[in-house]
Formats: C-alpha cells, structure tokens, sequence
C-alpha cells in the first residue's frame, strides 16, 4: 500500500458536470456533478483501482508525463492523489475472526489484568507493520 499521483484528464459536459479519465488505468473513470464533486469522486476510484492492482499484484503503471496525453478542447489535466492504505482503512473495516495460541499462564495473567486480546494484537500488528 502507498501513496500515488496520476494525471486525470476532465473534460467539461454540456450540462455542466465533468467527466474524468486516467489515460495510464484501464476502466479507471468517474464523473461528478461540479468540479469540487468530480475531484472528490476521482480521487475515491483512483484509490480503488490502485488497491485493486495492489491486491491483484499487477504491475502499477508509470504514471504518463502530462505533455504526452493529448487533449481535446474543453479538456484540462489535474493530478489526482490516493492513498490506498487510507482507502483501505475506510472501506475495508471487516472485523476478521482469527485464532491464536498463547502459553496458559499467560491466558490466565492477561485475563486476571483484564486485557482486551483484540485489541492488545491489532496494536501490535499495526506496530510490526510500521502503520
């Protein structure tokens, strides 16, 4: 999981929305209502395919330098940032049973302390893995 910056083509619409493409991401693509709308939500789908690449364990492209996308008229590049750890920690909250062994007398000193196993784990796997 990282931090990401990709160039996002958004082209105005008649009707006032604008679209929004990332030419380097196949079906990487969103809309919105105004700009401050269109940013918002292509910023939420560049975050979900990156982690879905990451998941996958697909190569992630180079981002393309943004004299070598072309434009049509009416289009604009606007970089676009995602985090995919932070995507992760807001959509992918599910709690995951797991079980684990631990020496009996430790059972017994973490229980008489009243020590939350779940929580004493999820603080250390966060520790371990530098998040």
């Amino acid at each position: 999981m990282a931090k990401y910056v990709y160039p996002a083509v958004f082209t105005q619409e008649d009707n006032g929305q604008f679209s929004v493409n990332f030419p380097d991401l196949e079906s990487c693509y969103t809309s919105g209502d105004n700009l401050q709308d269109a940013i918002f939500m292509s910023e939420d789908i560049l975050a979900y395919v990156l982690f879905d690449y990451e998941r996958d364990k697909k190569v992630i492209p180079v981002p393309t330098h943004p004299s070598e996308i072309s434009l049509e008229k009416g289009e604009f590049i606007n970089f676009i940032i995602a985090d995919t750890l932070d995507y992760q920690k807001r959509n992918n909250n599910k709690s995951v049973k797991k079980t684990l062994t631990i020496p009996e007398w430790l059972n017994e000193l973490a229980i008489s302390d009243d020590i939350n196993f779940s929580q004493v784990l999820q603080e250390a796997l966060l520790k371990k893995v530098g998040k």
